[in-house]
Formats: C-alpha cells, structure tokens, sequence
C-alpha cells in the first residue's frame, strides 16, 4: 500500500511516497535482499510507541532511516550502512522511514545527509 507524507527537515519540506509494510513479515524484512536501483523508500507504523531495535542484516547498500513521532516529527535521521546489528534511536517512536540510497531518491537523500 502506497502512502504519502509531508516531512519538514532543517526548515525545509519535502513530499515522499512511501511503500507501507504491514504485517509481521514484511515489517521483519525491510529492503533486506532489495536491489538498490529497484528498492523504494518504506514505512513501518506501529500502534503504540516502541523503543525497537533493527539491524541491517542483507542489506547490501547504505540506506537513510528517519525515526517519527506520532505527529510525524522528525525524531533523528540516520545513515545506515549494510550488516549492521543493534540500530536504534533510544528513545520511544511511532514510525520509522528507510530510503535507499538511489538514483531514485538522490534529492532528498542530498537533503537529509547534507551535514
């Protein structure tokens, strides 16, 4: 299911259309096995808020994750590279968003790694 949402980063906004994940499964996989140039940015949203940990597990590319709270407040952003274990915000979320970094994206992933 497709999913827009309008984020405000550093005074600056931006739209993204997002492939949400429901269910068990594809919230365990993520853009796990994805080829870089085929994978598009995905929205995980939980019910109530989580302090979840994720990893990178087959991931084979870098990729940007932005953890929301439940107005869609930009908690953290955070790039993340590929085999990785133990990635967390530490602190309680709502919804986390993971951008590949790809051609596709190559504005807002300017944008969001611009520091």
């Amino acid at each position: 299911m497709k999913r827009k949402i309008i984020l405000n980063y550093k005074g600056k906004k931006f739209n993204l259309e997002l492939k949400e994940m429901k269910g068990v499964f594809r919230k365990g996989t993520g853009l796990m096995f994805c080829r870089r140039e085929n994978a598009k940015a995905l929205l995980f949203c939980f019910k109530k808020p989580i302090a979840l940990a994720f990893h990178s597990f087959f991931v084979f590319f870098d990729f940007i994750a932005i953890w929301l709270d439940k107005e869609d407040k930009i908690l953290e952003v955070k790039k993340i590279k590929p085999w990785k274990a133990d990635i967390k915000l530490g602190k309680k979320f709502v919804k986390l968003i993971e951008i590949p970094i790809n051609e596709r994206y190559k504005e807002i992933i300017k944008l969001l790694d611009e520091d």
